[in-house]
């Protein structure tokens, strides 16, 4: 695949398109706002800081693809990317999350990255400092002395001459033992070090913000002298514990915070799911509209741009590309304050799945549920197929429950394929064998689930 950054829209669109069926336009936008971090990026002068980014605002019934297509936007930008619930946030001064946490969520994530990313830069010399303690452990090093020992040659072509050297060609021994993996399973005691705990959480927590209170207890423990413990261990665990610390040891914290902060502000993506939920009913002022009308008004200074504190540096929001979704079923985008719809400027609205969507989404993406369910079967060795009558009839039956009960989209064909399988899979492997081959057709399909079809109420139960 192509490196992600560099990712045009319309390669986007088809890397989408693997994953998610239909709704063209949500894919053209979000690839187009993708496309224009790089482009910013690449902007001279001081241009770059007065480009914008275009939130987006996905409007569209439960089951359609908007978080889907947030999941797979995530997996295909190289930035942060972090997904929230509106609902989950509350007003300044309510007991609940705060807005801002957002945005540290962002910054914690794209720490998280430039880590992983330096970790792999220094992946060697670590390992290279991790072997050297294990032999250490194992044949602890001698400094050079007189003695001779006569009557060892270990195949060399000279006996060696000191302790020193007889330790030197032990060690090298040793060596290629460990670098073979012919000793994982030997026990060696290794030095670790401990947490050098701190009850700040308990004793500061009500009286200062969330990101005070982490900015004092990070400062804190790194005060607070860490105690070493010794700790007996397999090599192979060993080598687990050692490596992260000698990682750490490499890696310039400072500079990984600098420029995660940096990429947050350049490249940083928020999706906010049921934005609908904090929309204000028409007409009315008091009760749970007034929280959520706070929410929404807390929420707008970080859409717009701001400066939010964090444990690891100060970032600024100017940047950030926000993606808002919600079905809105009760309210309306209208609803939203105005302030707020106008820093989402660019409105999607995600069509309804049809019958024939369903039989794409069973089928074609790299994720399809049939292939889901035919790898969860080839784990137990049994083969499983879905004739094309049968998905068909398994589309027909998701859109008719769709239709009569409440729609719920793509998610409907996971109760359907459920119910339908479920035997199945409870009498694999002590009823249903290895190599047994098991074919869906449409009369199955009709036979397990007809009689929930037509019993509306059973289907609302179970369906």
């Amino acid at each position: 695949m192509i490196e992600s950054n560099y990712l045009t829209p319309q390669q986007i669109v088809a890397e989408l398109d693997k994953y998610i069926v239909g709704q063209h336009e949500a894919k053209r936008n979000v690839a187009i706002a993708l496309r224009n971090r790089w482009r910013r990026m690449h902007v001279k002068g001081d241009m770059r800081n007065e480009i914008i980014p275009n939130n987006i605002l996905m409007i569209g019934a439960t089951g359609v693809g908007k978080t889907e297509i947030a999941r797979r936007l995530a997996k295909i930008a190289d930035a942060p990317f972090v997904k929230v619930e509106a609902s989950k946030f509350t007003e300044v001064g309510y007991v609940g999350r705060d807005v801002e946490s957002m945005v540290r969520d962002l910054v914690e994530q794209s720490v998280n990255m430039v880590k992983a990313k330096k970790k792999e830069e220094v992946k060697e010399k670590a390992n290279q400092a991790v072997e050297e303690i294990i032999l250490d452990a194992l044949i602890p090093p001698l400094k050079s002395q007189s003695v001779r020992p006569t009557g060892f040659t270990n195949g060399d072509d000279a006996p060696p001459t000191t302790d020193a050297e007889l330790n030197e060609r032990t060690r090298n021994l040793f060596r290629d033992k460990i670098r073979n993996g012919e000793m994982e399973e030997r026990k060696i005691e290794i030095s670790m070090k401990g947490s050098s705990g701190s009850n700040v959480g308990m004793i500061g927590a009500g009286m200062m913000d969330e990101a005070s209170m982490m900015n004092l207890q990070e400062m804190l423990s790194g005060m607070m002298p860490k105690k070493s413990k010794k700790r007996k261990v397999t090599v192979a665990e060993a080598r687990r514990i050692l490596l992260e610390e000698e990682v750490s040891k490499l890696i310039d914290m400072d500079e990984v915070k600098e420029e995660a902060i940096r990429r947050a502000e350049d490249a940083g993506i928020i999706f906010i799911d049921e934005i609908d939920k904090i929309a204000t009913s028409q007409g009315k002022g008091g009760g749970p509209d007034v929280s959520r009308e706070g929410v929404q008004r807390d929420l707008l200074p970080i859409v717009e741009g701001t400066t939010v504190n964090t444990k690891h540096g100060v970032i600024n929001t100017d940047h950030v590309l926000f993606v808002a979704a919600g079905a809105f079923h009760v309210s309306k985008p209208s609803d939203l304050i105005p302030e707020l719809q106008g820093r989402f400027p660019i409105r999607v609205e995600l069509t309804n799945l049809t019958k024939e969507d369903f039989i794409h989404i069973l089928k074609d993406p790299r994720n399809a549920l049939t292939k889901q369910y035919q790898a969860l079967f080839e784990a137990e060795g049994v083969r499983i197929d879905f004739g094309d009558d049968a998905v068909e009839e398994i589309a027909s039956t998701a859109f008719a429950i769709n239709a009569e009960v409440e729609n719920i989209g793509a998610r409907r064909l996971h109760t359907v394929m459920s119910r339908l399988l479920n035997e199945f899979l409870f009498d694999v492997p002590d009823k249903i064998g290895a190599n047994a081959h098991i074919v869906v057709n449409a009369q199955m399909v009709k036979d397990r689930l007809n009689s929930l079809v037509k019993n509306r109420d059973l289907s609302e139960y179970i369906l």
